[in-house]
């Protein structure tokens, strides 16, 4: 398997100095796991985000530090809530023999394609992520449904539809089978349903309360001592 790779280079800034550091064009990082100590360690901030969008939390990640390669998955992502850009990662080492756990995205196939959406039926998805464990090599990207068999408004689609790939299974191992992914639905009903939630949504929006001098997120820079939970099983 051919994995996502991001190069870094270990960091001293730290505190206050990070905004300097990400002045400069560059992202902090910390590295998590094994018996080491947190590796504080920094890399570009365009090479950096394309890294973070591709492979998500869920898509292992080959990295290169001191000219060796560590394989890890990305624990944390911290983001900037005004300017919405990238501001500090938390990595965790795993290794190729250790069964991952995380959570993929279900990908609708043949939009557009099905008898009940050429009828002006409307086909909604309730489920769009599923928690899976398998090795770093046979984690799939994500879990694809064909809707094209969907025809009327009593059709549906459930967790049990879903064929894993071989060496991937289920988080939970009482998984729901009957859970529902998506339903079709007749537009005149959805409409209803849409009316009823927004007036609902509206009353409560007049009843909140804004809460003055509220602060956002902490920085992710301040709690680098306490490693984050792992997912992984040797």
């Amino acid at each position: 398997m051919s994995y996502i790779s991001l190069k870094l280079e270990e960091r001293t800034a730290e505190g206050k100095k990070l905004a300097k550091l990400r002045n400069s064009g560059l992202i902090p990082s910390i590295i998590y796991g094994g018996q080491d100590q947190p590796i504080m360690t920094q890399s570009k901030q365009v090479e950096t985000s394309k890294v973070v969008h591709t492979a998500g939390r869920h898509t292992p990640i080959s990295l290169t530090l001191d000219g060796k390669k560590k394989l890890v998955i990305i624990k944390n992502i911290d983001i900037d809530p005004v300017k919405h850009t990238l501001r500090h990662i938390a990595f965790h080492t795993i290794k190729q023999s250790d069964i991952i756990t995380t959570e993929v995205p279900i990908v609708l196939v043949g939009q557009g394609e099905s008898a009940a959406e050429r009828a002006g039926l409307v086909i909604l998805q309730a489920i769009e992520h599923v928690e899976i464990k398998a090795k770093p090599a046979d984690l799939p990207d994500s879990l694809e449904l064909s809707i094209i068999d969907l025809a009327t408004a009593e059709d549906k689609i459930s967790i049990g539809d879903i064929k894993l790939p071989e060496g991937v299974e289920f988080a939970d191992a009482d998984q729901d089978m009957e859970l529902v992914i998506a339903n079709v639905y007749e537009p005149s009903a959805l409409q209803a349903a849409n009316e009823a939630t927004g007036g609902e949504a509206e009353a409560e929006e007049e009843s909140e309360v804004p809460v003055e001098g509220e602060e956002g997120a902490p920085d992710a820079e301040k709690s680098e001592s306490a490693p984050p939970e792992t997912e992984t099983k040797s």
